[in-house]
């Protein structure tokens, strides 16, 4: 794997992951007043100048293009905090819990849209890149382990990027084990493609905003 993502194997494309890790709530400061935004998946709001407020991901996104608001980092995203998980990560064989789920897809929109907000920005993507890539190292080595014996793989605390790369490699890995061994186990590929998850649209989203006074 060596830390990238095969599209060819992964469940979701980057940016499917990043669609989802769109929901993850974050602070922002808007520049407006405002009162509260009625969406499907919730209410957000008021908005008061200079007042902190929490809003999903993609909604900051919307606000922050349009000049409406700062978007201010997770207090993970700082280096202090990213330092210190970094060397949790290399003084330990097991994953560190620190991070949230989608710290990866988190942290990529960020830099592409909120770049100008986030303190010590290239020492930030840096420890993080770090991160990324010694993780990456611990899941190869428990992956070396694999062998005909093996019936099901557990491994703590991988992110969402991680366990999309990984969970088809496992399935497929297993799959030729069995089919070594014993080929009666293998699933009907027919029934395994009806379980694959959906792939979602995040076309519409965008829409939404545009028809709330003074987000336009």
């Amino acid at each position: 794997m060596a830390g990238q993502s095969n599209h060819e194997l992964s469940l979701f494309s980057a940016e499917e992951l990043e669609f989802i890790a769109e929901d993850e709530i974050v602070d922002i400061v808007p520049n407006l007043k405002m009162g509260p935004l009625n969406f499907i998946c919730g209410d957000f709001g008021p908005f008061t100048p200079q007042i902190v407020t929490q809003v999903p991901l993609w909604l900051a996104i919307a606000l922050k293009k349009r000049g409406k608001c700062s978007i201010r980092p997770p207090q993970w995203m700082s280096v202090e905090k990213l330092s210190q998980v970094l060397e949790a990560e290399r003084d330990s064989q097991e994953m560190s819990d620190q991070l949230p789920f989608h710290y990866v897809e988190i942290s990529r929109l960020l830099f592409d849209h909120a770049r100008d907000n986030i303190p010590d920005l290239y020492m930030v993507r840096s420890l993080i890149e770090d991160i990324r890539n010694v993780r990456f190292h611990k899941v190869e080595t428990d992956l070396e382990a694999f062998n005909g014996r093996t019936i099901a793989v557990k491994i703590k605390n991988l992110s969402a990027m991680e366990v999309n790369i990984v969970r088809p490699f496992i399935g497929r890995a297993l799959q030729a084990f069995y089919k070594h061994d014993s080929p009666e186990l293998i699933p009907d590929p027919e029934r395994v493609s009806d379980r694959r998850p959906q792939v979602v649209n995040n076309a519409p989203r965008e829409k939404t905003l545009g028809d709330v006074p003074g987000c336009s």
